[in-house]
């Protein structure tokens, strides 16, 4: 039980760096401006919930998409690892890029699924870590716990997303660009750190895999 609370927590902190929350928010302001709150607050829960769905997806039918194209888990968190460490310090040396919003999105579906949902709450970095959770839960001695832990951590995290998003007016005024320019670098840095740890670890999966070296302890 304490293995499935590390987890719960590990996941939750990793997929909010992953999101920021705080990043979003500049896109979400202009992409609703002229809009009421109560727009606000539909927008935010419809593209968090897509978010979240599109979270389950990869969780779920992830190891079969891999085992359909024949590639193993470890290479996954490997290539999982690169992306993050990609994103990070695309996080930490240009902190105030702005995701393009695709032309024709003007209607609140499109609005909630694209940009919102895809690619800025789901984008490549949390689709690694999740097909990546796959893997610990096909090793875990109890996966119905396990993958239980993983699916709260998903929707606590979009949870947080939709609290920030509905509050994102007040805290634009109040955290400023400033601060979010700060909170988006130190964001970077873990997620890149992040993301060094997959690759180790997706290494020294792969290399146990093929016999290189002895396999011993289970990865957590």
């Amino acid at each position: 039980m304490k293995a499935q609370l590390m987890l719960f927590a590990g996941t939750f902190a990793t997929l909010l760096a992953i999101i920021n929350p705080l990043e979003a928010l500049p896109v979400f302001l202009k992409l609703l401006e002229g809009k009421d709150d109560a727009e606000h607050r539909r927008i935010a829960r419809r593209a968090c919930i897509y978010a979240a769905l599109l979270a389950l997806f990869f969780l779920i039918f992830g190891n079969l998409m891999l085992r359909v194209f024949g590639v193993p888990l470890s290479m996954v968190r490997i290539v999982g690892g690169i992306i993050l460490m990609k994103i990070g310090f695309d996080l930490y040396s240009n902190p105030s890029a702005v995701v393009e919003v695709p032309k024709g999105s003007t209607g609140a579906a499109n609005v909630a699924f694209v940009p919102l949902a895809m690619p800025i709450m789901f984008g490549p970095g949390a689709m690694a870590t999740l097909i990546g959770m796959t893997s610990v839960v096909k090793h875990s001695e109890l996966k119905v716990l396990t993958f239980v832990a993983v699916v709260l951590a998903i929707v606590l995290t979009m949870w947080v997303t939709y609290l920030c998003l509905i509050s994102a007016k007040r805290l634009m005024r109040r955290v400023g660009p400033m601060g979010i320019d700060a909170a988006t670098r130190i964001v970077g840095f873990f997620v890149s750190a992040i993301g060094i740890g997959l690759v180790f670890h997706g290494v020294l999966e792969a290399l146990q895999t093929y016999g290189v070296i002895a396999a011993g302890k289970q990865l957590p």
